[in-house]
């Protein structure tokens, strides 16, 4: 099946894409996530090669307790920028979620000596909760 090119489809260009971008961040804020799910899920749909809509929309299915598509959609991050600590700790995250515990601990330690404080803190705390 041919990619479609949505944005030309629609006729939108960048400022309509960063608009929905900005009003599902803004739900996000709220924590009113299943709100801020489909305007992810159609940024998916519309930047598929966007790290950061898909590592967000990972981000809201991992918050709502969907961790195989927190999976799937972490991974599909990972694949356009694979040194992204925050992506990666989402990740480790979801193994945990998904009772895949040594996967979790693999990416934890991976991480617990990460530059960002709040990523190294918060992979010791993964290690010493499921360690």
């Amino acid at each position: 099946m041919a990619k479609v090119d949505w944005h030309k489809v629609l006729g939108w260009d960048e400022d309509q894409i960063d608009d929905i971008r900005h009003v599902g961040y803004a739900y996000i804020r709220q924590g009113k996530y299943d709100i801020a799910l489909s305007f992810f899920e159609a940024l998916v749909v519309l930047c598929p090669d966007s790290a950061y809509d898909c590592q967000t929309l990972g981000a809201i299915y991992l918050q709502i307790g969907n961790g195989a598509k927190a999976v799937k959609y972490l991974d599909k991050a990972l694949k356009a920028d694979a040194d992204h600590a925050p992506t990666l700790l989402n990740l480790a995250k979801a193994f945990f979620l998904l009772g895949k515990k040594e996967e979790g601990l693999k990416l934890a330690h991976l991480l617990e000596n990460e530059r960002s404080a709040f990523v190294s803190n918060t992979a010791k705390a993964l290690i010493l909760a499921y360690g």
